[in-house]
């Protein structure tokens, strides 16, 4: 173990910073939200999504997802359509708007990792997203015990 307080000082403080960064790049841009982004992002890859799955994926709970999906519709970058093999659910698509903001997202995207890893070599780059996989997938295990 390390003496620096990995959780609390380092991992936080840098989620933190880099969410206000992403957060001000976007107000910039189009006013989206790095939530609203993560979305737009996820549906990039997953148009047609059942609002379940995205939040899964999103790792947010469903009533967050809700509010998310309602001020994206709102904004015109997300619409609902039925779930053609379920008549209660509904999925999730870009309208032509959020297609664009998309792109946008991933553009900044593509930037941030690009200044994210500027100090880091290729090798210390897999190691982090190595490690921090590994992290993921140890408490999302545990989650589930």
């Amino acid at each position: 173990m390390t003496d620096a307080p990995i959780f609390y000082k380092l991992l936080k403080t840098a989620q933190r910073r880099v969410e206000r960064w992403v957060e001000a790049e976007a107000g910039k841009r189009d006013g989206l939200s790095a939530a609203q982004g993560g979305l737009a992002l996820y549906l990039g890859r997953c148009d047609g999504a059942a609002i379940g799955d995205a939040a899964e994926a999103l790792d947010v709970a469903p009533s967050a997802m809700t509010g998310l999906v309602d001020r994206m519709t709102r904004a015109g970058l997300v619409e609902r359509r039925p779930d053609p093999k379920d008549g209660r659910g509904q999925r999730l698509h870009l309208t032509d708007r959020g297609w664009a903001v998309r792109n946008d997202a991933v553009e900044q995207l593509d930037h941030l990792n690009d200044r994210m890893g500027e100090d880091l070599s290729a090798e210390d780059a897999r190691v982090v997203a190595r490690w921090l996989d590994s992290i993921a997938d140890k408490f999302s295990r545990e989650d589930q015990t």
